[in-house]
């Protein structure tokens, strides 16, 4: 044997014997709930006046930092890298080479593709630097020399 039970229309009438109960008693519901919150429920429940923004500054946060123009500076990293960077925020704009150690000495290798290079200077940079590609770098011409020797090249002072 097979019951088949559908869905009547309407509220269960469970449901609707309990939400006339709660409806006939209400106010009782009420006095309890604000008894034992202290007179938060009630208070919860009243509209709140939004306030009014007469005389205030309002700033809204994250928006963009000001752009200031960057001021580039030659420098040699720690670990061989050559970069041209901004000296305001400190942040990398190019990768000019690095220094190599071939056979004991120090070279300076421009980033160029025929230096197998991913992401090569640019053709201007490259033509003013070509010079300096393969520089050796003993006591005589330091890192910083060459540092020197790249931003005058570049007329980066």
């Amino acid at each position: 044997m097979v019951e088949i039970i559908s869905k009547r229309e309407g509220p269960r009438r469970e449901d609707a014997q309990v939400k006339r109960l709660i409806e006939q008693n209400r106010s009782t519901i009420v006095r309890l709930a604000d008894q034992i919150s202290g007179g938060g429920y009630s208070a919860s429940r009243k509209p709140r006046q939004q306030p009014k923004a007469e005389g205030l500054i309002i700033h809204v946060g994250g928006g963009p930092a000001p752009v200031s123009e960057a001021t580039p500076c030659i420098q040699v990293t720690i670990n061989g890298r050559v970069i041209s960077k901004d000296q305001n925020t400190g942040r990398q704009l190019h990768h000019i080479g690095d220094i190599r150690n071939r056979g004991g000495e120090q070279i300076f290798v421009l980033a160029t593709k025929q230096n197998g290079f991913f992401s090569p200077v640019e053709e201007s940079v490259a033509e003013a630097l070509a010079e300096l590609d393969g520089s050796r770098l003993a006591t005589t011409y330091t890192e910083e020399q060459l540092a020197a020797d790249i931003g005058a090249k570049l007329g980066i002072d």
